[in-house]
């Protein structure tokens, strides 16, 4: 009876300790509330939006009559798409845009040619025919309403499809001919697409989308940057016109009798740079310093902004900074086809460019260029615009972008689908942007030369820059080329280049030289290789050359090798 009383005394305390328990874990969870993470946050921020564009669309019409122009609408019902804008079905007036459809006979590549006589000597070239139409025939539209054709998109690869670009280029054509009244006065016009996949990038900007949901794509287009959009050539079959922001454009179908231009596009001045990225070496710290130098030697007055990873030491940034970069840490992008350790593995960190937002225009250039004059006449040009590589391709060591945060989300979203034909970024970005603006291949002056026509392999004087290909000058002697000492380098081997780049280098402050320093490696290197050709006798008989580079008795060891 005793223990049993003893037993009951001691359960007494735990029980109560139980009901305290129970009651303390009951309040925590009515009172509980879960912290936003980031991917919640980013689904309220996406609702958000397209709320806001319900409203804007819906203040926007709120009791008026409303024109709208239907493109490659047949036979649809779009009662549905009316109600998600909130037009009015009373107060909408109907008009279906008739124009000739696009040959089915003409291919993407019709458009984007190989080559093509850039120096006009003969005739300027021509671009195939899209007809667009005529301007008077549909006045006063308030909205362009266009089904966009997929039937051509696949996951993994961009779309090439012209009859898609004729629409694209139809509804851009309608948006800006309807809103610009002048360069000070424009009426807002929206553009609005119906389809599986988006429209395109290119010409219709994700900064300007205003609603996406479902199959519907609203945009209130900055009339200014699609202006210029619609004043481009169909493609790559013509160089881009200067003449795209000077006020000496020619419109298409929009020339009054006289053959005068009805309107002007006022220059607008906004904040440029030009940008080149470093990231898991050091190799190319000394290109870039050159490249700054070379810039700045041009008598350009632009910014100059260099994204760096945390491979480049502190010292290298120093010096960087000392030739004339603004320097903005990056976090390295991984290219996700990759494999691990290539070559290429990281080099989807040139896509941090787009993230330069308070830039207007930014020209990127490879650390492996040089700028041989000024070339800042060519930020009037549009995103994408670019030399071209081979056929359809564009190279992307020189290109001018538009900087924008959405457009770089995109770019990191589709990096995952899209393969590259290169497995490069380069490969990447012509699967983004297929739609792109011919620049002069003198812009991005390839250093290789086949043995046909030039056996000195000398460059044109009138190149605006050269990207060095091959083994690259800092990791050769000043005396002459190292490409020369390896057969298989030959076609990338040219004594004029070798002396240009050397030229910016003595040009450059004494203390900026030692960045661009030889290892024992690297020298090691170049003895054994001037040593294979001289047992060669290769018969342009650089090996001959008595090297007199002060740089082979000072060694550094901070510089990686560099090879591509």
């Amino acid at each position: 009876m005793g223990s049993k009383t003893s037993s009951s005394t001691r359960a007494k305390p735990f029980i109560f300790f139980l009901l305290f328990l129970s009651s303390s874990l009951f309040f925590t969870v009515l009172t509980f509330r879960p912290k936003p993470n980031l991917i919640n946050t980013h689904g309220l921020q996406h609702q958000a939006k397209i709320s806001n564009g319900f409203n804007l669309i819906a203040n926007e019409f709120k009791g008026k009559n409303v024109k709208v122009g239907l493109v490659n609408i047949v036979g649809d019902r779009i009662e549905a798409t009316y109600r998600l804008l909130g037009l009015s079905e009373s107060k909408t007036e109907t008009v279906k845009v008739r124009f000739d459809h696009v040959s089915k006979d003409l291919t993407w590549r019709d458009f984007f040619p190989e080559r093509i006589d850039e120096d006009e000597k003969w005739a300027p070239p021509k671009c195939p025919e899209i007809l667009l139409p005529r301007k008077e025939d549909y006045e006063d539209l308030d909205v362009v309403i266009a089904r966009t054709p997929c039937d051509k998109v696949k996951e993994n690869k961009g779309i090439r499809d012209v009859f898609r670009l004729q629409v694209n280029l139809v509804v851009a054509n309608l948006v800006v001919r309807n809103g610009w009244i002048s360069p000070d006065v424009n009426r807002t016009v929206y553009a609005v697409f119906i389809g599986s996949c988006e429209p395109m990038v290119e010409i219709f900007r994700c900064d300007d989308l205003v609603m996406h949901q479902g199959d519907h794509w609203v945009y209130k287009p900055e009339l200014r940057r699609l202006k210029q959009k619609v004043l481009m050539p169909f493609g790559s079959c013509q160089l881009a016109p200067s003449y795209a922001q000077t006020g000496q454009e020619v419109w298409r179908n929009f020339m009054s009798e006289s053959g005068q231009q009805k309107h002007s596009i006022t220059l607008h001045h906004h904040k440029k740079a030009y940008a080149t990225v470093l990231h898991s070496s050091e190799a190319y710290v000394c290109g870039a310093i050159a490249l700054a130098q070379s810039i700045i030697q041009s008598n350009s007055t632009k910014d100059l902004v260099l994204l760096a990873d945390h491979s480049i030491s502190s010292k290298s940034i120093r010096g960087l900074r000392a030739a004339g970069w603004k320097i903005k840490r990056i976090k390295r992008i991984r290219n996700p086809f990759a494999k691990k350790g290539s070559y290429n593995e990281w080099n989807y960190s040139k896509l941090r460019v787009w993230q330069l937002i308070e830039y207007d225009k930014v020209i990127f250039i490879d650390a492996d260029l040089l700028v041989l004059k000024n070339i800042d006449k060519f930020f009037v040009h549009p995103q994408v615009s670019a030399a071209t590589n081979n056929m359809m391709i564009f190279n992307s060591g020189v290109m001018v972008i538009e900087p924008s945060l959405c457009t770089f989300k995109e770019l990191l979203s589709k990096s995952f689908k899209l393969e590259s034909y290169n497995g490069g970024e380069q490969g990447f970005l012509n699967e983004a942007f297929t739609w792109w603006h011919r620049l002069p291949t003198k812009l991005n002056q390839l250093k290789i030369f086949d043995e046909s026509n030039n056996e000195k392999h000398e460059i044109a004087e009138d190149s605006y820059t050269m990207q060095y290909l091959g083994l690259k000058p800092w990791m050769c002697y000043k005396d002459y080329d190292c490409n020369w000492d390896k057969l298989d380098h030959h076609q990338f081997a040219s004594d004029s280049a070798h002396k240009r780049w050397w030229q910016v280098f003595e040009a450059m402050p004494k203390y900026l030289q030692p960045y661009c320093g030889l290892t024992k490696e690297m020298d090691a290197r170049i003895r054994k290789w001037r040593g294979m050709a001289r047992r060669a006798s290769l018969a342009d008989g650089h090996w001959r050359i008595k090297v007199e580079d002060p740089r082979q008795h000072h060694f550094v060891d901070y510089l990686r090798d560099a090879n591509s």
